[in-house]
Formats: structure tokens, sequence, C-alpha cells
């Protein structure tokens, strides 16, 4: 069983290579952000308790929910209140990643979806990663039709991340995204597939 990181800025496209891949290979997807959402959404778990401590209980919705729009806000806002967010994730959904990997026997492949891969230290889990790169039109692009947000706001996301040269001289193979999925499936057949 090999273990493929697969990072990159939002919008590069990273969830569409790993259902090419999923559809391709005896694969499993484990996704950092999805990890991070259900941890979160567990008001027992110690993850939820962490973050409510972090942004206060005004980032609580009537349900008991976080109030996610409310947290993005803060976070693209505030370098320290982001910095301690990630750290805090860190420990929580690596930790479950961690046991998710530990408990897969019959795959050929697991994928690791994360775009802070490397800042969290599950680079050292993969047998390889993979860096999805797209142009910065086709991100803004992807993040307002996938964010239901407007072009101001899916810009100030990309601020706040990694250039993407960071991950072209951190990862061992390039995916470019910018064209159409038949070229983006020859192009992850290529790397996977390469001996």
């Amino acid at each position: 069983m090999r273990v493929i990181g697969i990072t990159g800025s939002s919008g590069s496209g990273k969830t569409t290579v790993c259902e090419i891949i999923k559809k391709l290979y005896n694969s499993e997807v484990l996704d950092a952000d999805k990890v991070a959402k259900e941890l979160s959404s567990d008001i027992n778990s110690n993850y939820y308790k962490e973050m409510v401590k972090l942004f206060g209980e005004e980032c609580v919705l009537e349900n008991k929910l976080l109030n996610r729009r409310k947290i993005a806000e803060i976070i693209y806002q505030d370098d320290i209140k982001r910095k301690s967010l990630n750290d805090l994730t860190f420990n929580y959904v690596v930790e479950k990643i961690k046991k998710d990997l530990s408990e897969i026997k019959d795959k050929e492949l697991v994928i690791i979806d994360a775009p802070l891969l490397y800042e969290a230290g599950v680079d050292k889990i993969c047998d390889k990663v993979i860096a999805i790169i797209a142009d910065k039109n086709n991100k803004v692009r992807r993040i307002c039709l996938r964010d239901g947000i407007d072009e101001v706001f899916a810009k100030k996301r990309l601020l706040i991340q990694n250039e993407d040269d960071f991950y072209i001289k951190k990862a061992d193979y390039i995916i470019y995204n910018n064209k159409d999925i038949k070229e983006l499936e020859e192009s992850i057949k290529k790397v996977l597939e390469e001996k």
C-alpha cells in the first residue's frame, strides 16, 4: 500500500484529483478538511471545545454548531488566531488521519488530501507528495463557485496561503490543473504509474 500526499492552495483542484484517483485506482482518500469538519461538528469532542475556547461563544450558532463563516472571517484577518487554529487542527486532525490510515488494509493507494500537508508534518507519513498547481484566475473562479463568495474574498483567501513556488520546491511531483479533465487524468496516470 502506497501513501500519497496531495497538496496545493485553495482552488487548485485537489478534490477533483482525488475523485479521479478514486475512480481509476483501488484507493481510499483521507481528506484533512473533512476530518477537521467532522471533529469540529462533534460538540462532545475536545477539538470542538478547544475551538469554542479559541474563538468564543459568539462563534457558536443556536444549534451549538460552530459558525464557520464567522471563524473564516476572523482567521483571514488575524494571523495569531489563524496560527492558533492551525496548531490546534494539526494536533487533532493528524492524530485522526494516522488512526484512520492504520485501519486501511485492502487498498493499493491511500491518498491524504491536505492543503497544509507540510506544515502539519503529514508529508513524513507519505511515500510521495503531489502538488496540484493552477493559475490564479482558475483558483479564484473555483473558490467563488465552491464557497459561494465573491472574487474579493477569494483573492484575500489566496493571499494568506503559500505561493505555488512553495509547493513546487517541496513536492515530489507537480500536476498542473488548468485544462480539461481528460488531460488531468493523463497527468495523474503518468505520475502514479511511474516506476
